[in-house]
């Protein structure tokens, strides 16, 4: 990655135009052809760029007639459409390169997977006497995150979100219907759990008669004593 401080001037032709006019930015030219324009301001977010793949062409006043001031102009041409990035430079203030190497890509934690293996782990969260039957049980229309049997020997259906909205009611909703027309697991109540769930999707489980759960799980993976909590 080559990271560039100067103050620039930058326009972007092809299926539209825009002008940034000259001050200072951090010019981003990445391995994968991929050209940046960043401010000290606007969170992650380019004031624009380029996406590869593109060249990069640079020229100097001896070379081409440019503006006055400008002592570098670069051309990012993309390879995929006549768009192209042009960057006059007028003053560099830094000018460095550093090779990353292959990147691991992000590992996240607290996705569905980790609440329904961990639930799974610990299934008397649902209450007191819940056993679990297996996770990932198959259905004809995918899979239930979790199926369990209470204490008095029904059958439980469980639907893992991080945030829950409508869609996963609904999604849950359709996994009833198709459990219960199976004799051996009817009746099969369902349990909305998830981290964080939206009012309007409490509303409408509690309309359909599933019960809401919410999961902490700081608690769950063992991070987090909620008996030291004063709130």
């Amino acid at each position: 990655m080559r990271l560039v401080i100067a103050r620039c001037s930058v326009d972007y032709v092809g299926r539209l135009k825009a002008h940034l006019p000259l001050a200072i930015r951090l010019l981003l030219i990445k391995a994968d052809g991929s050209v940046l324009v960043h401010s000290d301001g606007g969170s992650y977010k380019p004031l624009n760029w380029m996406s590869p793949p593109a060249t990069v062409r640079r020229t100097t006043p001896a070379e081409t007639d440019l503006e006055e001031g400008v002592q570098e102009q670069w051309i990012v041409q993309s390879a995929k459409a006549d768009d192209r990035l042009i960057i006059n430079i007028y003053e560099q203030l830094h000018d460095s390169s550093h090779d990353l190497g292959v990147d691991p890509g992000l590992i996240k934690d607290g996705v569905e997977a980790d609440l329904q293996r961990l639930l799974a782990e610990q299934i008397h969260t649902l209450g007191d006497g819940f056993t679990l039957i297996r996770r990932e049980y198959f259905t004809a229309i995918g899979p239930v995150d979790i199926l369990a049997r209470d204490a008095t020997g029904g059958t439980v259906a469980v639907e893992l979100k991080r945030r829950g909205d409508i869609d996963g009611v609904e999604q849950l909703t359709r996994y009833l219907e198709l459990l219960n027309r199976d004799p051996l697991l009817a009746p099969v109540r369902g349990v909305f759990a998830a981290q964080q769930i939206k009012p309007q999707a409490r509303v409408l489980a509690v309309d359909r008669g599933i019960e809401c759960l919410t999961l902490d799980y700081d608690a769950m993976r063992g991070v987090d004593d909620t008996s030291t909590r004063l709130f």
